[in-house]
This record gives C-alpha cells, structure tokens and sequence, in this order.
C-alpha cells in the first residue's frame, strides 16, 4: 500500500493558516478575567487546539474536497499531485479530527463543545451536499466565525473560568468575526477559473475581481471602524488611535489591491492583513484595560 510523504502530510495540513485562529485565540484570553500566566496550560493547549489540531483538520478537508479544483488551480498540492495517494487525504481529515476531538476534552465542557462547533463548521464548509464553500457569502461567514469569533470567545471563557465574555469582548470578537469575510476573500482571486468551472461560486466568481475586491475592503475596514468608534466610547482613546494608524496603513496598501486584485490579493494578504490582526490585539487590551467588571 502506498503511504503519504511525510513532508506531503504538513504541506496538507498547511502550517501557515494555523495562525490566524490562534492569534484570535490569543486575543480572546487577555480580554478574560484571569491572568494568562496564571493559566498556562489551558493557554497552552488552546494554541495547540486552535492552530495545529483543528485549523490543520479544516485544512486537510477542504484539500480533499477540493482535490479536483486543486487539479486545475494547484495541481502540485499534495493530493492531485499523488505525493498523498489514494484516499489518504480523507483518512487524515478524519484522523486529525479525531486527535482534536479527544485534545478539545481536556479543556472541560467548553473546550470540548467549541471543539465540536469548529470540526463541524470545517466539514460542512467542504464536504457534500451541504458544502458552503460553494457560495462565497456562507463559505467566508463560516470560516469567520470559525477562525475569529469562536476563537475569540473560548479563549475568553476558559480564561473567565467558564464564565460568559464580557459585552465588550463579544463584540470584538462578532466585529472581527466580520472582518475575517472579508479576509477570506483574499483567498479566492487565485482560484477563480477552477472554482468557476467547479461551481464553487466564490465572491470573485459571483461578482467578478474588481466587485469582490470592494466587497472585500468594506467587509474588512468598516467592522474596524465601529472598534475605533467602540474604543472611543469605552473611553480607550490610546487604543482607538492605534487602531486608527493601523487602518490608514490598510487604506494606503489597499489602494493598489483595488486596482490589481488578482494580481495583488496574495501581497494584500501577507502586508495588509498584518495590520488587521494587530488592531485586534489592541482591541483585546483595550478590553483587558477595562478590568473584569466591564
């Protein structure tokens, strides 16, 4: 039988999207009511859940589902190439999730059922005949909420001692959540004529580049500026202006994705989006700064 390339197996399960739900994960924590330091090892093992486990898990099902996509986007990915043979890509989605499923236990109730929530939004993003990833509206909110909202909201609960987020923390966390749609959609301007002859009707393919790239900027800035009005309510200018030096970076940078998107959304991605999850953490002190009884 044939096996899998190790290094075919990381590449898979692509290290390099684990850090957006761990960053979120982080973010939600230090807007909690319990010092980090003095809960490493739930902090510890969120990061391990949240990026290595269940993003890899997601990861390595959508590459199955969308090996034929792959095929004519990508076809050095791992599975169209034959570097993971035969049904290999489905028996390690199943495995990862599993391995995240009995990790998410150790972090109580709350670990587990957030655990449970992300596999099942990862799967159905992917997988036939629910598969929301063939609308780009339903696919960039699951992955939203996902990657950011839930993120953020089990950190904060696990470092609340179970205890509901503060008002303030669960809009950050929805506002982000937004955010991340927008994100999201930075990824589909490389696949769109194999998601159009897929039926993967992602934003690009359903508006066109140049529409879907506004869509994109809006779904990203506009989420930012209620933060920066938030912050400035809440009586947390320092942070508000931080997060408002941060957009004007993203307002400059994204004026030549406006003009390029397809040529531009990859550099957009990698310089842009930076600046994005930096306001983040600022918003989460902000929060933190308020104490545990905002």
């Amino acid at each position: 039988m044939n096996l899998p390339e190790p290094r075919a197996i990381l590449t898979l399960l692509k290290p390099i999207t684990w850090f957006p739900p761990m960053w979120a994960f982080a973010c939600g924590t230090i807007t909690g009511s319990e010092k980090i330091f003095e809960n490493l090892p739930i902090f510890s093992l969120g990061l391990l859940l949240t990026g290595p486990l269940v993003c890899a898990s997601s990861q390595a099902v959508n590459d199955w589902y969308d090996r034929h996509v792959d095929a004519i986007n990508e076809p050095n990915r791992p599975i169209p190439s034959g570097r993971i043979p035969g049904r290999w890509g489905l028996y390690i989605a199943v495995i990862w999730s599993l391995i995240s499923l009995w990790v998410g236990s150790f972090l109580g109730p709350i670990g587990f059922l957030a655990t449970t929530l992300a596999l099942v939004l990862a799967w159905f993003y992917s997988m036939p005949p629910i598969r929301f990833k063939n609308n780009g509206w339903l696919g960039n909110l699951a992955c939203g909420v996902s990657y950011e909202g839930l993120a953020w909201v089990t950190g904060a609960t696990l470092l609340s001692a179970g205890a509901m987020p503060s008002k303030p923390s669960l809009l950050l966390a929805g506002l982000y959540s937004a955010s991340a749609h927008g994100i999201m959609t930075l990824n589909d301007f490389k696949a769109i004529e194999g998601d159009r002859q897929m039926g993967v009707r992602s934003l690009p393919v359903q508006l066109g580049a140049k529409r879907a790239a506004q869509v994109s900027a809006l779904m990203m800035l506009v989420p930012q500026v209620i933060v920066l009005a938030l912050l400035l309510l809440w009586d947390k200018p320092a942070y508000a202006a931080a997060i408002g030096a941060l957009m004007i970076g993203q307002i400059f940078l994204l004026r030549d994705f406006l003009k390029r998107p397809i040529e531009k959304a990859l550099f957009y991605s990698g310089f842009g989006v930076p600046l994005l999850v930096s306001g983040m953490m600022a918003a989460a002190f902000a929060v933190n700064s308020m104490g545990i009884e905002s």
